[in-house]
């Protein structure tokens, strides 16, 4: 072969190669080009599937500590973070009247953060439940719940609710309608007229549909009206003014209307003679009882 042909024999071999070696080139570009851009899962997610689950951890502005929580969610002994459904988790939390809402979190690789905010009861009621009577919280919008984690004492100074009927459904209790009237008589009197609100013991909603008022009996036998179209701090500062008139007679009750405006019409009852003078702090209270339709069915829950 001529030194020309040589010279154009490796010129071929060489584009060949230079060809071959561009296509690998190309071919493994791609590759990693298409495996950048393929889903993978981070490195917390993939040690996340191996640990178990730890305490889960709660913050609340109130008072649902952490035993309430993990009673509440009864997750498996050895349940991972990824194996958890948040959506039913959260609608397990929330089935508790006492929870507002719920935010859980999942905290990498082997926490659970569960945020609630809480409703605070503003009335109790009685009910009975199971063939007993139980003692039942009320919210000012409404919500009735057991109540957990309460200080016994400080519930004891909440008004009796009376006047209402409680309904249970599929997954609780239903609100009670028209608390929220009295929900803001109980606000404005417990900021504005605190010592005449620690008397109140039994608030009855039986006149507010129809008659637009609000009962409130006290500890010492005294019956005020209230009218739920007036307002309520005039209403007070009234009743204020008439109770400090009121002649302290050992056994007597007032009953005090302020639903009529200015003129408010105030009745006395004096015990009838041999009454004995212990009586000064007025009749004892039973709480009212409410009615309960019977309870029904619950659904099961999921996890």
């Amino acid at each position: 072969m001529s030194p020309g042909g040589r010279r154009r024999l490796w010129l071929a071999a060489g584009r060949m190669a230079a060809g071959f070696l561009l296509a690998a080139a190309l071919a493994w570009g791609g590759w990693i080009v298409a495996n950048s851009l393929r889903p993978h899962p981070p490195r917390a997610l993939t040690a996340a599937q191996g640990v178990p689950l730890r305490a889960p951890e709660l913050k609340t502005d109130g008072v649902l500590d952490a035993a309430w929580l993990a009673d509440t969610l009864a997750l498996p002994a050895r349940a991972t973070l990824m194996e958890l459904n948040l959506e039913h988790l959260q609608r397990r939390v929330v089935a508790d009247a006492q929870v507002l809402t719920a935010t859980l979190i999942r905290r990498f690789p082997d926490r659970l953060a569960v945020h609630i905010t809480e409703r605070a009861p503003v009335a109790r009621v009685m009910a009975e439940l199971g063939g007993r009577q139980q003692r039942l919280l009320v919210a000012r919008d409404g919500a009735i719940f057991v109540g957990y984690n309460y200080d016994p004492e400080w519930l004891n100074t909440l008004p009796w609710l009376d006047g209402v009927t409680i309904t249970r459904g599929e997954e609780g209790f239903l609100p009670i309608a028209g608390i929220r009237a009295a929900g803001d008589l109980m606000a404005k009197a417990r900021i504005e007229a605190e010592h005449l609100y620690r008397t109140w013991s039994v608030i009855s909603l039986a006149r507010l549909k129809l008659d637009r008022e609000i009962e409130v009996r006290t500890t010492r036998g005294t019956t005020i009206i209230f009218s739920t179209e007036s307002d309520y701090l005039n209403q007070l500062a009234r009743l204020d003014y008439m109770l400090d008139q009121l002649p302290a007679t050992p056994g007597m009750t007032a009953r005090i209307d302020l639903s009529l405006g200015r003129e408010v019409p105030v009745r006395l009852e004096l015990p009838p003679d041999g009454e004995p003078s212990a009586a000064i702090g007025g009749p004892r209270i039973q709480p009212p009882l409410s009615f309960l339709p019977a309870a029904q069915p619950r659904p099961t829950r999921e996890l």
